[in-house]
């Protein structure tokens, strides 16, 4: 009867814990605090209001997830209700998970991060402008190869003259910030040949050196059954898209690996993720430090970032300087898809969200104004 009474009150205990950290405040950005029912109803009146289906979404505070709620549907028309295993397009968040793979790469010697990629695998299509020789790793992860976004998507300056698709550059290689998945593509061909892998092979290769050792539930570079049961739907217009794999990228396959804008994923492994960077979970402190320090700088020439607060950017990540601290932040879009994640490694404090329809943005304006996050 004893022991009966001691479970018994164990048993409430815990019970009484987890109800209260289900209740306990958010600390936002700017040290103040919210209920999670008031972020609750906030997250729900944007969704109305913007016409977002659904949200998956994470706030950390000192290193923990504090708060995760997936709310809304995966497919509107239907009535389908997001769960917790529900699974949305990360867009161009994939980018700072592949460069921490890099990262990792690197300590380990598979890739040399200043030596030119050219020396490693060359590729005939980009040589009729032989100055993408000298673009070397880092170059690619702080966006300062001198490439196109994506040579199909971007238009080529009036000074080249290059049939639509084909490859050009924007500038000579690391003399200024040129946004690129295109080299973010080169390097993860480097990466796979580097280390005996084909595209196909380069999940397990992921899975292997971050998804598994840091403990992450979902994240995926490739098709897989888990995936055909909880991928949510897109919408465009509040209607339904087809669940296909992706649309950031022309012909994309599935089933090979893309390291710009193919990674799929939710909050709180993202969030997960973002607790590793805070920590430095998993990387040498040298190796780390190399990964955060300023590399490329942003002028007001690139309006869109100046305005969003961002100077300059490390290697995966976009880097916002507010006050005493630093945000390092990223963010992805896909035309049915939209993601954006920040975090703070001094003050341990961060967030990552993900939506079905691109209102991303819009949401991310108003959601770091109720965190408390601020600039210029």
């Amino acid at each position: 009867m004893r022991y009966s009474l001691f479970f018994v009150f164990l048993t409430i205990s815990i019970l009484s814990v987890a109800c209260n950290r289900s209740n306990e405040s958010i600390r936002t950005f700017d040290g103040s605090k919210v209920e999670a029912s008031e972020l609750t109803q906030f997250l729900l009146t944007q969704m109305d209001s913007l016409g977002i289906p659904g949200i998956s979404i994470a706030i950390i505070n000192e290193a923990e997830i504090v708060y995760h709620k997936n709310l809304g549907f995966a497919h509107k028309d239907r009535k389908e209700k997001l769960t917790k295993n529900s699974i949305f397009e990360a867009a161009s968040l994939s980018k700072p998970v592949f460069a921490y793979l890099v990262m990792k790469l690197s300590e380990r010697g598979a890739i040399e991060m200043s030596r030119p990629l050219f020396f490693y695998l060359p590729d005939s299509s980009m040589e009729v402008d032989r100055r993408y020789r000298s673009v070397n790793a880092n170059m690619v992860l702080s966006h300062s190869t001198g490439f196109p976004n994506w040579r199909w998507f971007d238009t080529p300056p009036d000074s080249i003259s290059v049939n639509r698709g084909d490859f050009f550059m924007i500038s000579n290689p690391g003399t200024r910030f040129t946004y690129s998945g295109e080299g973010y593509d080169y390097l993860a061909r480097v990466i796979a040949k580097n280390t005996l892998h084909d595209m196909s092979e380069m999940s397990d290769l992921f899975a292997e050196m971050v998804s598994v050792p840091l403990e992450i539930d979902h994240m995926y570079f490739t098709w897989n059954k888990s995936l055909y049961e909880n991928k949510v739907y897109g919408h465009i217009d509040g209607k339904a898209t087809n669940r296909n794999w992706g649309s950031g990228l022309p012909y994309q396959n599935s089933f090979q690996f893309s390291s710009a804008g193919a990674l799929h994923t939710e909050a709180k492994s993202y969030g997960r993720f973002l607790i590793a960077m805070m920590n430095g979970e998993g990387l040498l402190p040298e190796t780390y430090k190399e990964m955060l320090r300023p590399r490329t700088n942003i002028t007001r020439l690139d309006s869109s970032r100046w305005n969003e607060g961002i100077r300059s950017w490390g290697l995966g990540f976009a880097i916002m300087p507010l006050g005493s601290d630093t945000l390092y932040r990223h963010g992805g879009t896909h035309s049915d898809f939209q993601a954006e994640a920040a975090f703070s490694k001094n003050s341990k404090f961060g967030y990552v969200f993900f939506v079905n329809t691109k209102k991303g943005s819009e949401l991310n304006e108003k959601l770091e104004k109720f965190l408390g996050i601020t600039y210029e």
